[in-house]
């Protein structure tokens, strides 16, 4: 029976984190829904702990993207705000593969911003 709970527990999490990355820009949903399915399953047999401190992070980071997309329908016309800053004590708790993998999604969040800084430029001179 707890095995059952987990699984739907553990399902339900996860298509509601893709659910909410449709309120992303489109390149930013993509990167995002694949590193939460990379993530999903490179933690399937992970220790019960494990799963515990991942499946609290992960509703932590679909709560902060929900509110903030409520926050940005309520007031569309300021910038659109998304994410929240990694805390010195989290970063510390972080092993190494996490923090290179916290590394690899950070280059590629900057690849995006490159990416709309290019397209932005293009629009105005047009």
């Amino acid at each position: 029976m707890l095995n059952t709970t987990h699984l739907f527990r553990v399902r339900s999490l996860y298509k509601r984190i893709l659910l909410l990355h449709k309120l992303l820009p489109v390149d930013l949903k993509a990167l995002g829904d694949r590193y939460v399915k990379d993530e999903f399953k490179r933690n399937k047999t992970a220790t019960q702990q494990d799963t515990e401190n991942f499946m609290a992070a992960w509703e932590e980071y679909a709560d902060v993207l929900y509110s903030q997309a409520v926050e940005n329908v309520k007031d569309s016309t300021k910038n659109v705000k998304l994410g929240a800053s990694l805390t010195q004590e989290k970063l510390d708790a972080m092993r190494d593969e996490q923090l290179g993998q916290l590394y690899e999604l950070m280059q590629e969040t900057r690849k995006l911003n490159v990416q709309f800084s290019i397209e932005e430029d293009n629009k105005h001179k047009k």
